[in-house]
């Protein structure tokens, strides 16, 4: 992608354009705070973004998810299908670059009219991407793994998508996401419906790690375990093993006793040598099915010690590792997402209730509370343009890395050797939603001075829509979290006292 022309961009933009003094060409003016200490910083990052245009990027970020699905995804499988790993890396490649071009945006890389084409251009193919190459694959895949339907795979794999297209349309009706004036294809009739799913995904993911988090990182919430109760659970395990092999052994022995009566006797004559017969195996035949079921309950409970023995193995561990420095720390920053997590869920009732959604991005806001309470001078806008840089690059980061994390728990839990495809397939379409909904919640973060271009790309869609259908779906999904993670806590123990 070469940077396109100095132009005025369309509509919504002209703002930004200014005819020069001389009488030439318009002039773009991003009306940004003067950051003196940064000029120079700035200035070669400039440079240096004009010399290596986002394409260039956007070839690493495309290598980077070839080396993910190769080493993390796929390191246990055959690669038979490239199409698939080559839709995966594109669908990552261009959903690091929307993440990369809201970086350009505050830091004023490349002109606006660049960015524009840029944002307008990859908006085009991530939607392409997650509206109809990667569901048709899908369908592909499904169908080609179906003996009965493998010679008309091609015929029935458009008849998945064309069913996926219709669910995926008539996923808007019931939503008041955009204005009814846009066309039938046009990007704000995509994305909107893309942001739902996404919006929903995030929504829900976010209120189940906001307090997961705390659980897992805070001491608090251990149990005490001891080597005692260690030991006396194994040795439960090993008297449990026990049974088992003798009654397998006496169900073996049995067997052969019933083996040898039958080729060393001769078969029984007469009446009541028949009946004698008849009752005398039934009763053996009945013996070795009590004898079954004995010892299909006996693996039953050994499978249970076995876990809740190595669960205690892990608490101790954990124990352990608590009484660390490194523990010690993450026992603090649990206390801290506690805290997080409640004026989360307490913001997002807020919002509910009274139906409101921020005007202004929380940094400023916060520095702008911080000044009016403290009553020192201070430049806001220097400050919250720094601020807001670390805040989303943050965001960006934690992101990436938090759903490449469940994205590979998710793959390695339920792949095999036929669905392997498939499950790739289904990861990139989640992964592109995730991140086309993150831009849509991220421009909330963002001073409204950087928000422009993106709001002009994206559209007249409801922005405030989707920031109250992401408070309802995290209120519902953390609120249920804190519901399993107490009934699990609380169960935990009663199980160690039953066993």
């Amino acid at each position: 992608m070469v940077p396109g022309p100095q132009r005025c961009p369309p509509k919504g933009l002209s703002h930004l354009c200014e005819e020069s003094e001389t009488g030439g060409g318009p002039q773009i003016s991003l009306h940004t705070p003067q950051i003196l200490p940064c000029h120079r910083a700035r200035a070669a990052l400039r440079l240096t973004s004009q010399q290596n245009p986002p394409s260039c990027l956007e070839v690493l970020f495309f290598g980077f998810g070839w080396l993910f699905f190769m080493r993390k995804l796929f390191k246990d499988y055959e690669v038979r299908q490239y199409v698939v790993q080559v839709v995966f890396s594109v669908t990552f490649a261009f959903s690091c670059t929307m993440f990369e071009l809201i970086i350009f945006e505050i830091l004023g890389v490349l002109n606006s009219s660049s960015r524009y084409f840029h944002w307008k251009l990859n908006l085009c193919v991530i939607l392409l991407v997650l509206v109809f190459m990667v569901p048709f694959y899908i369908g592909y895949f499904i169908v080609s793994n179906i003996r009965l339907l493998h010679r008309q795979r091609l015929l029935f794999a458009c008849v998945v998508w064309l069913t996926f297209m219709y669910f995926f349309w008539k996923l808007g009706d019931p939503f008041p996401i955009l204005s009814p004036k846009h066309g039938i294809l046009s990007i704000e009739q995509l994305i909107s419906r893309v942001g739902v799913i996404g919006v929903t995904l995030m929504a829900l993911l976010s209120g189940f790690g906001a307090v997961n988090c705390p659980y897992t990182y805070m001491s608090y919430f251990l149990r005490n375990v001891t080597d005692a109760d260690i030991l006396a659970l194994e040795r439960r395990l090993l008297q449990t093993i026990d049974m088992i092999i003798s009654k397998k052994k006496r169900m073996a022995m049995a067997h052969r006793t019933m083996f040898q009566r039958g080729e060393v006797h001769n078969k029984p004559t007469g009446f009541w040598g028949m009946i004698k017969s008849v009752t005398t195996s039934a009763s053996g035949s009945e013996n070795l099915s009590l004898i079954q079921q004995e010892v299909d309950a006996l693996e039953e409970l050994s499978r249970q010690l076995f876990l809740e023995t190595a669960d205690l193995h892990a608490t101790k561990e954990r124990i352990e590792y608590s009484k660390t420095f490194q523990g010690k720390y993450f026992n603090f920053l649990g206390y801290f997402f506690s805290i997080y997590c409640v004026w989360k869920i307490f913001m997002a009732t807020i919002n509910i209730v009274f139906d409101r959604v921020g005007k202004t991005d929380p940094v400023t806001r916060g520095i702008e509370i911080t000044v009016n309470y403290l009553g020192i001078q201070f430049d806001v806008k220097f400050w919250s343009q720094h601020i807001s840089f670390i805040l989303v690059g943050i965001i960006i980061v934690t992101s990436i890395r938090g759903l490449l994390i469940t994205l590979t728990k998710f793959f390695y839990a339920i792949s095999s050797s036929k669905s392997s495809n498939v499950i790739v397939l289904l990861l990139a379409q989640i992964m592109g939603m995730y991140f086309v909904s993150s831009v849509l919640l991220i421009r909330m973060s963002m001073p409204p001075e950087y928000r422009t271009i993106i709001t002009e790309v994206l559209g007249e869609l409801q922005f405030n829509f989707y920031h109250r259908w992401f408070d309802v779906i995290f209120l519902v999904s953390a609120l249920s979290s804190i519901l399993f993670l107490y009934l699990a806590h609380k169960q935990a123990p009663e199980k160690h006292m039953a066993l």
